[in-house]
């Protein structure tokens, strides 16, 4: 039933964002379209970013699916801009009213699972640490989150398709010397 609700609650803010600006929108809209009441919504979301949130890390996460290794990590990436694209009025929309930090920390949750995968695809039988597959995963998010950013920022016009063969060619064998340079370094 709670999700349910949270997918009911979902399709409504999708809705209405489809009518106006998510800093026009209240949770008395949002629960009076869907038939929920107030306090069901407070007991799934603290408020309306809470749940744009949690619909945009649903969302790429069905895109994901397992799409977390050497070999799928393109087809991932493919998978999340086609999500951001397939919701195109809902995504512009809330890159128009949410504070980019919060835009960023969206997409960061979402990118870097994907990468994370590949580093400890790639470092598997390296002796590398812990901080140093943290701080490679997360300089490719930075890249991947600025990339998806300037993507929608410009309305979303570029083909995804054309931007993920771009990353993959400047990605290719980067993560693996990586993990390498670090090791070289200690």
């Amino acid at each position: 039933m709670s999700n349910t609700t949270k997918q009911a609650l979902e399709a409504s803010l999708k809705r209405m964002m489809l009518k106006k600006p998510l800093d026009k929108i209240t949770i008395r809209d949002i629960t009076e379209e869907c038939g929920i009441s107030r306090m069901t919504f407070y007991y799934h979301f603290k408020d309306i970013y809470d749940l744009v949130e949690w619909v945009c890390v649903e969302d790429a996460s069905r895109a994901l699916q397992g799409k977390k290794t050497c070999d799928t990590w393109q087809e991932g990436l493919q998978q999340i801009f086609d999500a951001v694209l397939e919701n195109k009025p809902f995504i512009l929309n809330a890159y128009r009213c949410i504070p980019r930090e919060q835009m960023e920390h969206f997409l960061f949750q979402l990118t870097y699972g994907l990468i994370r995968g590949v580093v400890d695809e790639k470092s598997q039988g390296v002796e590398i640490s812990e901080a140093d597959k943290v701080f490679i995963a997360e300089f490719y998010k930075y890249s991947f989150v600025g990339i998806m950013l300037d993507w929608i920022r410009q309305g979303m016009q570029a083909d995804p398709s054309a931007i993920v063969e771009k990353v993959s060619a400047t990605m290719r064998g980067n993560i693996s010397n990586s993990i390498q340079n670090f090791i070289a370094i200690r």
